[in-house]
């Protein structure tokens, strides 16, 4: 497995270094590759902005791995599935520009509720739209050599079991899974036991980590949010949470993985010390 970190790690020195900065910055810290999240350097998603970026990452040895971006196949652009899938579409042709190999879309935050409706509102009911939609990227993502995951990410598309079933609905090669290590604390579920869920799908990693606290507890105040189940997560440096980074790591192996392992640090400390520290640790679980 080879080392990535994703731009959303350089949190405000994204602003302070340029996008272009954020990349000699990774390939100064030792990754071997890098990873870009949407933002207010992709507005208007100026494919010259993705060829420059691509340039500096390969005048800076680095590969350019993944693309990642918000998207919701229930009720974005209106509620127009096809409009949403157009958006999505032009997002991967801006993924094409960067040299990716792969793009991560979310798919769904959830359903609303209509007239107080309670019933039809679960997970597979809603999984023959939100398939369709990943369906339709992922062939058209396949044409321009992208290739398209869902991530297990935002409270409904989040169970390992509920991501694999997506997967296996839209049942295409081009399509699988950005495993996020960490996210499926999200879920209240084990990472180890759902990485092991996931790992046969995966197409890239986030190597991610939470320090944790029982929701029977008092809010632990600034910096932390809930579960799904109102238990407390906040962000960690890799290694310095409870995530079992390298068991997860073993087990992706085990499973054949041999890609890129990217840190997406999300925690309270300054970012480059959380980017550095975490390389070693990841270094450390790699070797």
């Amino acid at each position: 497995m080879k080392t990535c970190v994703s731009s959303y790690s350089f949190g405000g020195y994204v602003d302070r270094l340029g996008i272009n900065g954020v990349i000699k910055k990774a390939a100064e810290m030792g990754f071997q590759g890098i990873e870009f999240v949407e933002g207010g350097w992709t507005q208007g998603l100026d494919k010259n902005v993705a060829r420059e970026c691509r340039k500096t990452a390969l005048d800076a040895g680095l590969e350019t791995v993944s693309y990642c971006i918000g998207a919701d196949f229930l009720y974005g652009s209106g509620g127009d599935l096809q409009k949403e899938v157009d958006r999505v579409k032009q997002q991967v042709d801006f993924a094409a520009e960067l040299g990716v190999k792969n793009m991560r879309h979310d798919v769904a935050y959830g359903m609303r509720p209509v007239d107080g409706k309670k019933a039809g509102l679960g997970y597979d009911n809603a999984l023959p739209k939100i398939a369709e939609g990943c369906r339709l990227v992922t062939e058209y993502a396949a044409g321009l050599g992208v290739g398209t995951m869902t991530e297990n990410h935002g409270y409904f598309s989040q169970d390992a079991q509920r991501v694999e079933k997506l997967i296996n609905t839209v049942d295409h090669k081009n399509f699988g899974a950005l495993v996020d290590m960490g996210n499926f604390m999200c879920a209240d579920e084990d990472p180890a036991r759902s990485v092991s869920i996931m790992a046969p799908y995966a197409k890239h990693v986030h190597c991610k980590d939470f320090h944790y606290k029982a929701g029977n507890e008092p809010a632990p105040g600034r910096g932390w949010f809930p579960t799904r189940a109102q238990n407390w997560l906040r962000g960690a440096i890799l290694g310095h949470g409870v995530v079992p980074v390298g068991q997860c790591l073993r087990i992706l192996r085990a499973a054949g993985y041999d890609g890129f392992v990217s840190i997406e640090f999300e925690g309270m400390e300054d970012n480059l010390l959380g980017i550095e520290l975490g390389l070693e640790c990841l270094n450390n679980n790699l070797k």
